[in-house]
């Protein structure tokens, strides 16, 4: 089993250390040209890979260019337009609201405050952060996606298992100029190497220091149940 640093704190630095070395250019992959793109693209990721998000918002951006455009829409052409993201009628819903919304309260902006945002049909504090972090350079919080709920429970650095929690119990213990690398970070780390159903201990660089190393640990900390 990987020995965890003594502190949250070193653990946490050390992670973001190490993962800077292995992915130097980790960044958002989500596709956007500007604030009200990465609005719609963020509500459209939710339980949906970003690769499918980009596939649909290449043709959704030549058609929706305003939130006027979205707001006159009809919940269903949107739907249609969108089709192929998880829960397309729902989101489309989301988006017409959202349409409305920064039209008739945010004089046609997108709202650059973490209640505003969170007011937004479809937008809770994870997709709020985003928007904030990458749209309006405000960097309040960390963003808790399943990738980083995972792992950093693998890694001893929660306990919690709710994202509102979680992203409570990083802020105390993640550097704060880290905040928003952070979630880019332990995505790239998720997707390549640290796997829901298939964690690769055996390439992990964080492997020595990591609880849940499987090659001594029979506990997955994420799930809290025994390895597969």
């Amino acid at each position: 089993m990987g020995t965890p640093l003594d502190s949250r704190e070193a653990q946490a630095t050390e992670v973001v250390d190490r993962l800077h070395e292995e992915y130097p250019d980790s960044t958002i992959s989500l596709n956007y040209a500007n604030r009200l793109e990465l609005l719609v693209a963020v509500v459209l990721s939710a339980q949906c890979t970003d690769e499918r998000v980009n596939e649909v918002t290449a043709d959704l951006f030549e058609k929706y260019r305003s939130p006027e455009d979205y707001a006159e829409a009809s919940e269903e052409q949107l739907a249609e337009d969108i089709y192929g993201i998880t829960f397309h009628n729902n989101k489309g819903g989301y988006l017409k609201g959202i349409g409305e919304k920064i039209v008739e309260e945010h004089d046609g902006e997108v709202p650059d405050t973490m209640t505003a945002l969170t007011d937004l049909p479809g937008v809770g504090r994870k997709t709020a952060n985003v928007v904030l972090q990458h749209g309006h350079d405000i960097v309040e919080g960390i963003v808790v996606d399943t990738h980083v709920q995972r792992l950093s429970r693998r890694l001893g650095l929660t306990d919690e298992e709710r994202p509102e929690a979680i992203e409570q119990d990083l802020l105390d213990v993640v550097p704060e100029d880290e905040w928003q690398q952070f979630t880019h970070l332990l995505i790239d780390h998720g997707r390549a190497v640290c796997g829901a159903r298939s964690a690769d201990c055996e390439a992990c660089v964080l492997a020595d220091i990591c609880p849940s190393e499987k090659g001594d640990s029979d506990t997955d900390l994420a799930s809290g149940e025994a390895w597969a």
